[in-house]
């Protein structure tokens, strides 16, 4: 079956840097990943309904050994600040999140934008470190943003920008 090109990209720098279980819940941009990751299905995928029951099945699973990663809208970082300062922070879990950034250019709907203006914002007050992926050549950041949440266990993000899919869907 074909993919996108960006997917199957995206797919497989996750792959590279030693992620073994994702986590998922429902989002347009993230649809394609989501659909390389089943139709390949070498890296065991849950799906779950809310963000803060992702947080919680990866962190049980990092600390069971496992690297997780929870994808999703950035929108669901607001779900998930509890379960990220009081569980993953605390605890020193490291789990990642890789977030479609929703509510920046291009977005057509208007209630994804109050949280695509913050994201960044949010991220760093709560202490997240992350990186940006907007272009094929900024895919190889999510390989560098797991190791740094290994190395310091703690939890780390993973920003994916429409630029990213421009002119590919």
């Amino acid at each position: 079956m074909p993919f996108q090109t960006i997917d199957r990209r995206l797919y497989e720098a996750i792959k590279n840097s030693g992620i073994n279980l994702i986590l998922s819940v429902p989002c347009a941009m993230l649809k394609g990943l989501i659909e390389v990751i089943n139709v390949i299905a070498e890296i065991p995928h849950i799906p779950v309904t809310r963000e803060e029951e992702g947080v919680g099945i990866a962190a049980g699973a990092s600390l069971a050994g496992k690297t997780p990663a929870l994808l999703m809208q950035n929108s669901g970082l607001g779900n998930s600040i509890n379960a990220i300062k009081s569980l993953l922070q605390l605890y020193e879990i490291p789990v990642i999140f890789i977030m479609s950034h929703r509510g920046t250019e291009g977005e057509k709907i208007p209630a994804q934008m109050p949280m695509g203006q913050v994201s960044i914002d949010l991220l760093n007050c709560v202490d997240v470190g992350f990186e940006i992926v907007d272009s094929i050549d900024t895919i190889k950041n999510i390989e560098k943003i797991v190791q740094k949440s290994r190395e310091s266990n703690k939890p780390h993000g993973v920003l994916l920008k429409r630029t990213l899919w421009r002119g590919l869907k």
